[in-house]
Formats: C-alpha cells, structure tokens, sequence
C-alpha cells in the first residue's frame, strides 16, 4: 500500500510515517518512480508504534524494542529495556491511580458542597 492509504488506515500523518521510516522504525519500499510502498504488516506496526509512544516511550527506545518483537530474535539487552519500560510504566499507573484517587475524594467534598440556586 502507498503512504496515503496507510496514513488513510491508521489516522497518523505521512509526515510522521516518513520520519517513522527515517528512525528505521516502519520498512518501505520505493516503486520504480520513487513512491514509497508498504505491506500488510505496516497498518499493525504502525499501531503499536503509536502505542508506545502514547505510553511515553522515547523514538529510540521503540527503535530498540521494535526488532525483538518483529525479527523473533531477542538480546538480553532488549529484554533489559522491555523490563525497564514495563517499570516505567507501571510507576505512572500507580501515579495516575493515586492522582484518580484523590480527585475522586475533591469530587464527593465538591459535589456534598453544590449550591442550588
């Protein structure tokens, strides 16, 4: 598929799939005109690129952890940094859950303190 379907599929920009491609995080191939092309693959890799960045996983960080889910072959040192991104990550959903938890408590005090006018 060319750039614009797979923007078209996966909601992102062909700007941001032409960097994807530089950080050699989404494979292309070049049509004899020069037109980037895709397979099939690249709608679900796109997603989970998306994925991770939406959990505030740094470009290079995915660009390390993207051959150990894609090529079937695993480095200690990639298991090290899926190990300290799934920490990371669990830290801010404990964050997250305590901010829930303490708004929560505003919004009973807020809500017994509505006046009607």
């Amino acid at each position: 598929m060319r750039i614009g379907e797979l923007a078209r599929r996966t909601g992102v920009s062909t700007r941001s799939l032409r960097w994807y491609g530089e950080l050699d995080l989404l494979r292309e191939h070049r049509t004899g005109g020069g037109h980037r092309e895709y397979d099939a693959d690249a709608v679900a890799r796109v997603e989970l690129i998306q994925l991770l960045f939406a959990a505030g996983v740094p470009a290079r960080h995915v660009a390390e952890l993207l051959p150990c889910i894609y090529s079937g072959t695993t480095t200690p040192a990639m298991v090290a940094r899926l190990e300290e991104e799934r920490s990371s990550l669990a830290e801010r959903a404990r964050s997250l859950a305590e901010t829930l938890g303490r708004l929560d408590q505003v919004l009973v005090e807020a809500r017994a303190r509505v006046v009607v006018a």
